[in-house]
C-alpha cells in the first residue's frame, strides 16, 4: 500500500458494528434475545434465595427441574432463532408452548417476567420474515432496448413495450423411454 492510497481506515469497532448491524439484520435477533431473557428467570428463580435482611426466603419448589428444564429449552430456541433462521416459526411456536407451561410449573412463569419476555419472543419469531434484496440497477445496454419499442423512454412505458419483450415458451420435454414389462413399473 501506498501512502496515495485511499482504503478504508475505520476504527475496528466501527468495522464490527456494521458487521454486527448485517448479521442481525438477516435473522430474527430481538426475538431470540427476547426468549433467552424470558428463559433466565424461568430457570433462576426456583433455585434462588433471597435475603430481607436477616430472613433468608427460599423460593424453591418441587417444580424445581421442570423449571431449570423450561429455562434451558428457552434460551435453545432463543439461540436457535439467531444460528437457525429457517426454523424460526417452529422455535417460536415452542418458546410460546413453553411459557404459557411455565405459568403452573415455574412459580408463574419467572413471576411473570419470564413469561411475558418468551412470549413476546415466541411471537416475534412467528411473526418475523426477511427482508427483500434491493433491487439491482439497470444496466445503460436496457436503457436502449425500452426506448427502441415505444419511442417514449424508460418513464412512460406503453401497451407495446409489453409486447416486445415476449418471451418464446418452450415445450416442456417429456421422458421418452419405452417401459418394459407392458408398461409396467418395476422396484428391482
Amino acid at each position: 500500500m501506498s501512502p496515495e492510497s485511499t482504503g478504508q481506515n475505520d476504527h475496528y469497532l466501527r468495522v464490527f458494528w456494521r458487521a454486527f448491524r448485517v448479521w442481525r439484520g438477516n435473522r430474527p435477533f430481538w426475538a431470540g434475545l427476547f426468549t433467552m431473557v424470558g428463559g433466565l428467570p424461568i430457570a433462576y428463580f426456583p433455585y434462588a434465595n433471597m435475603h430481607l435482611g436477616n430472613v433468608t426466603l427460599a423460593m424453591s419448589t418441587t417444580a424445581g427441574a421442570g423449571s431449570l428444564i423450561i429455562g434451558v429449552l428457552l434460551i435453545t430456541l432463543g439461540l436457535t432463532m439467531w444460528f437457525h433462521h429457517i426454523v424460526r416459526v417452529f422455535a417460536g411456536i415452542a418458546a410460546i408452548l413453553l411459557a404459557l407451561i411455565s405459568i403452573p410449573v415455574a412459580n408463574l412463569g419467572g413471576f411473570l417476567i419470564g413469561f411475558l419476555f418468551s412470549m413476546l419472543g415466541g411471537a416475534l419469531s412467528v411473526s418475523w420474515a426477511p427482508g427483500e434484496p434491493k433491487p439491482e440497477p439497470e444496466s445503460a445496454g436496457a436503457g436502449d432496448f425500452e426506448t427502441a419499442g415505444n419511442g417514449r423512454g424508460a418513464q412512460e412505458p406503453g401497451p407495446e413495450f409489453h409486447t416486445t419483450a415476449a418471451v418464446s415458451q418452450q415445450p416442456e420435454q417429456y421422458d421418452t423411454t419405452v417401459d418394459v414389462d407392458g408398461g409396467r413399473n418395476r422396484a428391482g
